[in-house]
C-alpha cells in the first residue's frame, strides 16, 4: 500500500493551510487526469487535458468538456465530481477514458466509490473531490468551475504526461 496523506477542506479550514492541495496541483502540473462522477445513472467519466488551477482562496479549479461528450449530460447534473490525477504507468488508463462507446468501468479497470458516492480510479497518484460551482457555456464545450473540498495524494508515484 502506498504512504498517503488526505485533507478535507470545510469553510472552518482555510485551503492556505492545506499544503496537499497545492503540493498535488504542483506535482501534477502538466499531468493527465481522468474526471469522474455519478449524478444517480452509475459512474461516468472522460481524460481531460485542460485541469487549471483558478483560485487558491476559495480554492477553486476549472476542466472543460465538449458538450458532444458521452460524460456531459451527467456531469451537468452531477453536484461533485473527482480528478483522478494519473500515474505515469497509467496510459492505457487515460487512453480506455478517452475512448467513446466502451463501458470505461469495466474490467480491467479498477476503482471504488468515496464515502460520498463518487467513483474514484485506483493506482492514481492523487485526486481531488469537487463541488461544482459553475457550468459556463464555451464554444462547443462547457468549462466547469469547481471549488476542492477534500485532497488525497500518495508520497509516492509519478504522473503521466502528456
Amino acid at each position: 500500500m502506498r504512504p498517503s496523506f488526505r485533507v478535507r477542506l470545510s469553510p472552518a479550514f482555510p485551503s492556505s493551510t492545506a499544503p496537499c492541495r497545492s503540493a498535488l496541483c504542483r506535482a501534477h502540473s502538466g499531468g493527465v487526469v481522468v474526471v469522474t462522477a455519478d449524478s444517480g445513472a452509475g459512474p461516468v467519466g472522460f481524460t481531460a487535458t485542460s485541469l487549471t488551477s483558478v483560485s487558491l482562496e476559495p480554492p477553486l479549479v476549472s476542466f472543460g468538456i465538449a458538450k458532444s461528450s458521452s460524460s456531459w449530460p451527467h456531469l451537468e447534473r452531477a453536484g461533485s465530481v473527482v480528478v483522478n490525477f494519473l500515474d505515469s504507468a497509467q496510459e492505457d488508463l487515460a487512453r480506455r477514458f478517452a475512448t467513446s462507446g466502451i463501458d470505461r468501468f469495466a474490467a480491467p479497470t479498477r476503482w471504488h466509490r468515496l464515502p460520498q458516492g463518487e467513483p474514484v480510479l485506483d493506482g492514481v497518484t492523487g485526486w481531488l473531490r469537487l463541488a461544482v460551482e459553475q457550468l459556463v457555456p464555451a464554444g462547443d464545450a462547457h468549462i466547469v468551475v469547481a471549488r476542492v473540498t477534500e485532497a488525497w495524494q500518495a508520497e509516492d508515484g509519478r504522473p503521466l504526461l502528456l
